[in-house]
């Protein structure tokens, strides 16, 4: 689910210096200031690859807003609760089930949707959803924007169906095609999503934007 270049940061530097005025009669000193800014440059939460557009700035705010408010308050799921279903192992690792199939048509490649989710992790901690923000996350998919393990859910893969539009498919994420070593959120030694992490998405494929 996450993915976007790093951003700036300006900063600036204010400092003081005395400076002395001669005139004909008289002299004086007054002090004078000087700015110096310069761009510091800091990752979002959710950095996936580097070098990409600013709509995935955007994006990585969102699901990063997201991750900082797990660390203010816990979070629900009452809008997809978890309901059990068989996981069907992918080749790449990702496991899914659906638990309602689409009607509607499937996503094509870096076509913009819309989806709602709420991630857990392995023991199932709520650490995500857009149900409690109360609005699906819009991005384009299978181009990056989001974690491997969302574009291959959602557009398919090997041994793994497409979602059609109105679907909602349980996803379990080996780590390598969630956040990997670096986990996410992570901020004053802790993380919402410790490195190596097993992620479970429930995922609503929402509609096309």
């Amino acid at each position: 689910m996450s993915s976007v270049a790093p951003y700036s940061v300006g900063t600036c530097l204010t400092s003081l210096h005395l400076q002395k005025r001669n005139h004909s009669a008289s002299s004086s000193t007054s002090l004078t200031t000087t700015t110096k800014c310069s761009s510091v440059q800091q990752p979002p939460l959710l950095v996936q690859k580097e070098n990409q557009l600013n709509r995935r700035e955007a994006i990585t705010l969102s699901m990063s807003f997201g991750l900082l408010h797990s660390f203010l308050q816990p979070l629900t799921a009452t809008a997809a609760e978890a309901v059990p279903c068989e996981l069907t192992v992918s080749p790449s690792g990702l496991s899914f089930c659906d638990k309602v199939v689409g009607t509607g048509s499937q996503a094509v490649k870096g076509q913009l949707i819309k989806a709602h989710y709420v991630g857990r992790l392995e023991n199932g901690k709520v650490f995500d959803s857009s149900y409690d923000r109360g609005k699906p996350l819009t991005f384009r998919v299978g181009v990056g924007e989001v974690i491997k393990g969302w574009d291959e859910g959602i557009l398919g893969g090997d041994g793994i169906p497409p979602m059609l539009t109105g679907g909602k498919r349980t996803l379990k994420l080996p780590p390598e095609l969630g956040y990997g070593s670096r986990g996410a959120g992570c901020r004053g030694g802790s993380c919402v999503i410790p490195p190596d992490s097993v992620l479970l998405f429930d995922v609503e494929f929402v509609s096309k934007a």
